[in-house]
């Protein structure tokens, strides 16, 4: 198993987040059991290789 950091933040009766990885892709749910299981779904499609151009975020170290 592993873990995934999101951000999330209510919007009237709307939850929204995103995959922190993955900042340009955002899902809403009535629920915060909806968007996690919005969130899981949405990791699957953008790992699958189906969704072209996936944009990510990643670290790089830099020597000072």
């Amino acid at each position: 198993m592993r873990t995934l950091k999101y951000t999330f933040w209510q919007d009237g009766e709307f939850y929204l987040a995103y995959l922190n990885d993955y900042p340009a892709y955002q899902t809403q749910a009535y629920s915060k059991d909806e968007l996690l299981e919005n969130l899981r779904d949405m990791l699957t499609d953008l790992e699958s290789g189906e969704v072209p151009f996936v944009r990510k975020v990643e670290e790089m170290a830099i020597a000072s």
